[in-house]
Order: structure tokens, then C-alpha cells, then sequence
């Protein structure tokens, strides 16, 4: 398995670079799917430049980084030449995955540990449910290969968007909630939530997985983690202050994203639907894509998957990378080498075939339709909107596929796997 995993390794690493060398980056940059006004390398780039000639580069709309990012990539693009730019976010790249991989192996283990522990109270017939004690080595691997081969992450590292660093903290902070670092769970979860919003609702599942085994004062160990956040915040929000010596920046950043100011197209539903919407319906309905996006599920999973933080987590990062408003093939990348973790809830999924077919049609028809609609002329935006709406459903199939195969699982666990309804079986169906 160690050759498997270096192979795996080498083959992301050397895709990458080969790439990063090819013209075939910055086509790939320029892409809509790709490259969002957070996350643009060529924004950074520009706003970098002002910042140099020291003048304000939140005076325009063109810049959304934080001054933490926009110090750290002035640094970072005096320091290095273009190409060992490259070779840094492919570094981290390559430390996400390492992450990822030690946190599915944390994980599986773990759940090895309370699989034995609770045996005594499962089904007669739960022979077939159990873990098998080889995917603490397999389920690490296929993470880890998931996310080094998977075209969106691919193309997200070559492009360079800061989707790259946004996944490593991500990836930390997960780590964090099955070793149960509070420490580094908090300042991993700001980090990535500094850049936008969206991700803090991980807090949740951080505060339910940082609560000792043996705590009886669980109300206490939620205040502290969410007490611990809250300082890491407000004190990287005061650095940010000090660097710019103003607060413009909060416009530019958390306004820009909040009032959805760029409709240029994304995957996301938010560019099209705003593009139609009378203004004086704006603010109602912002603030209503806005909830959905941001904190509308975070309550009532946390409350059903309290048992299965990382669930839970991987649950609202899907969440999130569907209905947040500038979303990136970096963010559905991320999630989907999540998946595999899970990979006992597999047997329970009935949409995995009509899900992977989506991905990848809507995979092959986004640029299709875009240069019909840009270039050719041949289309309209109701062609692109019906792309990106297919695979925003696609992925909402995909969540909800993903927990009631968890719910099934459950419910077999202790009811066993057959279901008998006046003396005949019945299947339990999604409707």
C-alpha cells in the first residue's frame, strides 16, 4: 500500500507541474468554472500590485483577499519567480492530501474502536453492516488518490486560486475534529473562514467532537470552543485592521460577498437568478439565499448526525459549495475526496450511478455551452444556467443520498436488514 501511495503521489505531482508548464493553465485559469472573484490568481495578482504602489486596493472592486492574504502574497510573489510559485501550491496541494489522509485513518479506526464496543446492541443480522478492519488502510488511500487525481482539484491548483490554501485549513480543521485538538481546530477553522463566511458553520461539528467521552459539563466545552473562535476571530480581524489601518476591507470582502455585487457566471444559482430579479425584490431575496447558504442546516443536522461529526462536516461543506454565491470546482473537489471516508454508507446508496453520470456530463457540457453562448453565439445564458442548475442538483442528490444511506444503515443496525410489511418484504425508498 505505501507504493500504491507514492505512485499516487508522484502521478499528482507530475500532472501538476506538467500543466503548471503547458499553456493549457492559463486557459484553464480564465474559466468560469474554475476562477471566481474570490479566488482569482489574477486578482490577487493586480491587487497585489496596488498594494505595492501603495495605494488602497479595496477602493475599487477589484480585490476581495484579506490584508492577511494580501500581505502574505506580496511576500510570496517577491519571494518566489513564477514557476516556484507553482511549486508552492502544489506543496500545499500535496500537504491537504497527506492530511486528508491521516484524518480518514484516525477516523476508520475510530470507528473500529466503537463498532466493538457496541456490538452487543446491533441486529442478529449485522454481520453484513460491519466495518471490515482493512479500510483503515484502504479508505486513507482512496482519500488521498481522490483528491491528488481529481480533475477539479487538478485544475483548481494549476489555475492557482486561493481555493488551494482555503482547502488546506479546511483539511486541518478536520483533522483537528477527529484528534480533538480545540486549539488547532479553532485557528484552522478562522483561517478558512477569514476569506469568506460560509465555512464557519463547521463550528458546529468542531464543538460536538472537541466534548470529552467522559464530560458530563458538555454545555461548558461548547462555550469554550465557540468562546476560543470567537478571540482567534476578532483578533485576526484587529491584525487585519492594523495593516490597512481602516475597515474598508470588511466592505470588499464580507459586504462583496454578502450583496453578490459580481453576477459574472459561476456554477453557483446566484448569478442568474439576480441577474432577472427586480431590485426592489433584491435585499428580500438575497437574505434569503444568503440563510440558505449560510446557517439553515447547520441546527437541525448537527441535531441528527451529533453521533458523526465528520459526517456532519462533509455534509455542510456539499451544503455550502452548492448554494454559496461565488462557488469553484476547488470547493465540490474537496468534498468529493471526502467521500470515500465514508465508504461503509456505500451499500445503502441507490443514485451513485445517475449522480456519477451527471458529474460527468455537466463536467463536458459547462464549457461546451459556454463557448456556444460566448463565442459561437449559438446560445444564450438559459444554456449555461441549465448546466450549472443539473449540477447543482446533481450534487444535492448526492447529500441526500449520502444521509439516508446513514439513516438506513442505523435503522439495520438494530432492526436488521429485512423489512417485512403484512408478511411481505418492503424496501425503504427516498421519495
Amino acid at each position: 500500500m505505501e507504493k500504491l501511495l507514492f505512485f499516487v503521489y508522484s502521478i499528482g505531482i507530475l500532472i501538476r507541474i506538467y500543466l503548471n508548464l503547458s499553456d493549457f493553465s492559463t486557459s484553464i485559469a480564465d474559466r468560469v468554472e474554475v476562477s471566481t472573484p474570490l479566488n482569482s490568481w489574477k486578482r490577487v495578482i493586480e491587487g497585489v500590485s496596488l498594494y505595492n504602489e501603495n495605494i488602497n486596493p479595496y477602493d475599487g472592486d477589484l480585490f476581495h483577499e484579506t490584508p492577511l492574504a494580501l500581505v502574505f502574497f506580496s511576500h510570496l510573489t517577491s519571494t518566489f519567480s513564477d514557476f516556484y510559485v507553482s511549486l508552492v501550491f502544489i506543496a500545499c496541494d500535496l500537504i491537504t492530501a497527506f492530511v486528508l489522509y491521516y484524518t480518514s485513518k484516525i477516523y476508520t479506526e475510530n470507528l473500529l474502536k466503537q463498532q466493538t464496543k457496541t456490538k452487543h446492541v446491533y441486529n442478529k443480522e449485522f454481520s453484513k453492516l460491519l466495518i471490515p478492519d482493512d479500510f483503515s488502510v484502504i479508505n486513507p488511500f482512496y482519500v488521498c488518490s481522490v483528491y491528488m487525481l481529481n480533475p477539479y482539484t487538478v485544475f483548481s491548483c494549476i489555475s492557482r486560486t486561493t481555493t488551494v490554501f482555503n482547502n488546506l485549513f479546511l483539511a486541518l480543521c478536520l483533522y483537528s475534529m477527529v484528534k480533538r485538538h480545540r486549539l488547532l481546530g479553532c485557528l484552522s477553522l478562522v483561517l478558512a473562514s477569514l476569506p469568506t463566511f460560509y465555512t464557519f458553520g463547521l463550528l458546529a461539528p468542531l464543538m460536538i467532537s472537541c466534548v470529552p467521552n467522559d464530560s458530563k459539563n458538555k454545555t461548558g466545552s461548547f462555550i469554550i470552543t465557540f468562546l476560543t473562535c470567537g478571540t482567534i476571530s476578532c483578533s485576526l480581524l484587529y491584525l487585519c485592521y492594523t495593516i490597512m489601518n481602516e475597515w474598508t476591507f470588511l466592505d470588499s470582502v464580507y459586504g462583496f460577498i454578502l450583496n453578490v455585487r459580481d453576477l459574472k457566471p459561476n456554477i453557483g444559482l446566484f448569478w442568474y437568478f439576480f441577474t432577472e430579479m427586480f431590485e426592489h425584490f433584491r435585499a428580500l431575496f438575497v437574505c434569503a439565499f444568503q440563510l440558505n447558504a449560510s446557517v439553515l442546516y447547520v441546527i437541525p443536522l448537527s441535531i441528527r448526525l451529533r453521533r458523526d461529526p465528520l459526517l456532519l462536516a462533509t455534509s455542510l461543506l456539499a451544503l455550502t459549495a452548492v448554494f454559496k454565491s461565488y462557488p469553484s470546482i476547488g470547493d465540490v473537489g474537496f468534498y468529493l475526496s471526502l467521500l470515500p471516508i465514508h465508504r461503509h454508507l456505500f451499500y445503502f446508496m441507490q443514485q451513485a450511478f445517475i449522480v456519477s453520470c451527471f458529474f460527468v456530463g455537466c463536467t463536458v457540457f459547462a464549457p461546451t455551452v459556454w463557448h456556444l453562448w460566448i463565442y459561437s453565439r449559438s446560445a444564450n445564458a438559459n444554456f449555461y444556467f441549465g448546466v450549472t442548475l443539473a449540477f447543482a442538483t446533481t450534487q444535492i442528490f448526492l447529500i441526500t443520498d449520502l444521509l439516508f444511506a446513514y439513516i438506513k444503515r442505523e435503522f439495520a443496525l438494530k432492526h436488521g436488514m429485512k423489512r417485512m410489511i403484512n408478511g411481505k418484504e418492503a424496501r425503504l425508498m427516498l421519495d
